[in-house]
């Protein structure tokens, strides 16, 4: 007998209901989250709505629900891609099924015809073909360069999932991006192991909000890694984050990892977080 879904905090209607009446109450002085399962987060901020790295179908249930390596769903889904609108901005940090998703990608782009769309440059051409988007609609970036995008800044973190890999012209093919806007700085890791400079890179942005990965490295899995729950509370310390909170886990029964574990190496290295539950809000309000 399959296991019970966790299920989410807020979801569907509900959860649309709440985006919107934030979205009436916003300022340029506090911003919104919203954990949306494995490494989705959508933010909102003085009336604009960023999408970073959504994963809302099952796709990958369904693809390798008769392989060896099944990916059995554990959480609910929180919202139907199909009903989300008034999104401005979408991002995609590299090009595994969990990040750039045709199943959830084609139906946000449907509903939001104005949306833009940040990816690595390196992934231009597979981004396309996979979401059937024509080749100028994606916004590029690689590490080191700064893209502007409605009051959004994002900058390029080179990633290594497992490795910083780069395409011919040199441009990195796995990403994280650091969003600043207003007085707000947010991180986003992307997919990434902790790697030697990674944090020097990210120190400079005085970072609010760092989104890190914590399910870990482990070759039997036969996927590649992230950095682990002890190294991610590490990384928040060494960054000088004002608040960690941790993603890619609960999503599938193969991989993913006890937040608890995060939660005890970030208490010990007094490390601010939190562990939203899938479809909570957690509010954030300017430095004082």
């Amino acid at each position: 007998m399959d296991a019970p879904l966790i299920p989410a905090m807020l979801s569907g209607d509900a959860l649309l209901k709440e985006i919107d009446e934030c979205r009436q109450q916003a300022s340029e002085d506090a911003f919104d989250i919203w954990w949306l399962g494995q490494s989705g987060f959508l933010i909102q901020w003085n009336g604009y709505c960023l999408l970073l790295d959504p994963y809302l179908s099952d796709s990958l249930t369904v693809k390798y629900a008769s392989t060896d390596k099944p990916h059995v769903r554990m959480s609910e889904r929180v919202i139907d891609p199909g009903t989300l609108r008034g999104i401005d901005i979408v991002t995609s940090s590299h090009n595994h099924t969990d990040h750039l998703d045709a199943d959830t990608l084609i139906p946000l782009m449907s509903n939001n015809p104005d949306m833009r769309f940040l990816i690595p440059e390196a992934n231009r051409d597979f981004v396309c073909a996979r979401v059937k988007c024509p080749d100028s609609h994606p916004v590029g970036i690689s590490d080191g360069e700064r893209v502007v995008i409605h009051p959004f800044m994002f900058h390029g973190i080179p990633a290594a999932h497992n490795e910083i890999e780069r395409d011919d012209a040199g441009r990195c093919k796995f990403m994280g991006y650091v969003v600043t806007f207003g007085p707000f700085s947010i991180y986003h890791s992307g997919d990434t192991l902790l790697f030697p400079g990674l944090d020097n890179l990210l120190k400079t942005f005085k970072v609010d909000l760092a989104l890190l990965p914590i399910n870990g490295n482990l070759p039997a899995r036969r996927v590649a890694g992230n950095m682990n729950a002890e190294e991610a509370a590490r990384l928040g310390q060494a960054i000088g984050a004002r608040l960690v909170i941790p993603h890619h886990y609960n999503m599938f029964e193969f991989n993913t990892a006890d937040p608890q574990l995060f939660a005890a190496a970030a208490r010990r290295l007094e490390q601010p977080f939190t562990i939203p539950a899938h479809g909570e809000r957690v509010h954030i309000e300017a430095r004082r």
